[in-house]
């Protein structure tokens, strides 16, 4: 089906090409329409051809390493999906699949070059507007992929975190109970030993002023540590809350699958009963 002009003008990718610009354009795109659940294209399908979404709903997903379909993208109306492969011309790396009647503008990689040819400055435009969605893209992956809380806490670490970590750390071990317990002891001993000529002799006045000064300098110490501590749970039930929801992302899609499945199941019973010669 052969491609209106004024359709590209509401497309973002071809915002800022001029009239006879998309005019040359749509003399060469086609517009196709998908139904529900439709393939627009498959994994690792040549990526010969790319598309605007004109009208409806498409799901752009790809596997991960875990062999789970993520959802990359869900691009509105005038979106664009499958450009990457297009461009350099390899297999596409996701896989697009109608979730609503959808229409879209078929794009193939000689219409491209067509325009091109014809009109170089296009080109230049319809990167500028490719960059901005690459960078969109790769925010995106950042925020969805799976972040390790340690890592996250380790970067945003100063130098009196770690050292407040440390003492608080040190501080509650058995090596600092059995450390201080020889050291009071010596020191009582030392004093009760020498008498009269002791330099703190009982009731040790000179060790509750050590003691009373430790006490005042450790508290606040370990106070921010537990805030920091504090602050690494909350940043792992985020992170945690990120992940459950991606998992009930996937349960629902599986969910949806099923159900669709089910439903194609019956349509095959119904007609397996209208026709039971076949």
């Amino acid at each position: 089906m052969a491609c209106d002009a004024d359709i590209l003008k509401n497309v973002p990718l071809f915002a800022l090409l001029d009239g006879d610009e998309r005019a040359v354009l749509a003399a060469h795109v086609e517009v196709r329409r998908f139904e529900p659940n439709q393939r627009i294209y498959k994994l690792a399908e040549p990526g010969g051809r790319a598309y605007v979404l004109v009208t409806g709903r498409v799901r752009v997903s790809t596997i991960d390493d875990d062999n789970q379909e993520l959802t990359v993208d869900e691009p509105e109306e005038g979106g664009f999906f499958g450009f990457a492969s297009l461009l350099d011309g390899t297999p596409h790396q996701t896989a697009a699949v109608a979730l609503s009647p959808a229409t879209c503008i078929e794009i193939d990689r000689s219409d491209i070059e067509t325009l091109i040819r014809k009109k170089p400055d296009a080109g230049m435009d319809m990167l500028a507007v490719l960059g901005r969605h690459f960078h969109s893209a790769q925010r995106l992956a950042r925020i969805r992929s799976l972040r390790n809380p340690n890592e996250l806490i380790a970067e945003s670490s100063t130098l009196g975190d770690r050292v407040a970590d440390t003492v608080a750390q040190f501080g509650g071990s058995w090596r600092f109970i059995i450390l201080f317990g020889v050291v009071l002891v010596v020191y009582t001993a030392a004093n009760i030993t020498l008498g009269r000529s002791a330099w703190d002799p009982y009731p040790f006045i000179l060790l509750n002023l050590f003691l009373s000064m430790l006490a005042a300098i450790q508290a606040p110490v370990i106070m921010m540590s537990q805030n920091r501590q504090d602050a690494k749970d909350r940043m792992r039930g985020e992170l945690d809350f990120e992940v459950n929801r991606r998992a009930e992302s996937e349960i629902r899609t599986l969910a949806g699958k099923i159900n669709h499945l089910g439903e194609k199941m019956s349509d095959i019973e119904e007609r397996l009963r209208a026709n039971p010669d076949r």
